[in-house]
Parts: structure tokens; C-alpha cells; sequence
């Protein structure tokens, strides 16, 4: 069975900084997707950081500068490190992985398989 568990979530200040880390098992992803998407309150869950199809890392635009995913096939986990928090950053945080990538040819491509969430609260 897979499960991936987040962990890192926490509240912070703007301008702050918090690390997610994910680890995954069940099964090893080293050759599929695994990366992080949120959902803010009221809104739809969106991508926001994968590794795509060539192994080159994605971001959402509006945390390009200030988010940095990297994984670790061996250990199986993924981490999100993310700089200069803003309170529009605030949201649950999800890492999702693939059967395949999560990203091919510039389209973004669901999950099989889900965390359970962690919440980020950035205070102004």
C-alpha cells in the first residue's frame, strides 16, 4: 500500500521560511512523478512545484524565486523549501506522486497517489 506523509507545515511570518519534506513508501517513485500541490481555503487545489518528465524541476509563477523542490530517489522523499513566505502562500500543502510524471510537454498530469495535507499559515 502507498502512503505519503508530509510533514514541515507550521505558521510563520511573512518573509519567513519552512521546509516540507515528504516521504514516500510502498513503492519506490525514483522513476515516476512525485512533487507539491496546495489548496487555499475557498479555492481549487493547484500545482505548485514537480519534477517534469525530463527530471527538470517546475514551479508555479508566483512562487518561482522563493520555492525549491528537490528529492532524494534513494531515501524516496521529496522536499519543498520555501523562502520568503508571503500570506497569500497560506493554504494546505499536498504532496502528490505519479504512476508516471507529473508533468509531460507542458501539461500537468493528477496524481495516483496523495498525502494527507499540512497546513501553511503565513501571518502579515
Amino acid at each position: 500500500q502507498v502512503r505519503l506523509v508530509e510533514s514541515g507545515g507550521g505558521l510563520v511570518q511573512a518573509g519567513g521560511s519552512l521546509r516540507l519534506s515528504c516521504q514516500a513508501s510502498g513503492r519506490n517513485f525514483a522513476t515516476s512523478g512525485m512533487g507539491w500541490f496546495r489548496q487555499a481555503p475557498g479555492k481549487g487545489r493547484e500545482l505548485v512545484s514537480v519534477f517534469d518528465w525530463l527530471g527538470g524541476a517546475y514551479y508555479l509563477d508566483s512562487v518561482k524565486g522563493r520555492f525549491t523542490i528537490s528529492r532524494n530517489k534513494l531515501k524516496n522523499t521529496v522536499d519543498l523549501q520555501m523562502n520568503s513566505l508571503k500570506p497569500e502562500d497560506t493554504a494546505v500543502y499536498y504532496c502528490g506522486a505519479g504512476d508516471g510524471a507529473l508533468r509531460v510537454d507542458g501539461q500537468n498530469r493528477q496524481p495516483n497517489y496523495w498525502g494527507q495535507g499540512t497546513q501553511v499559515t503565513v501571518s502579515s
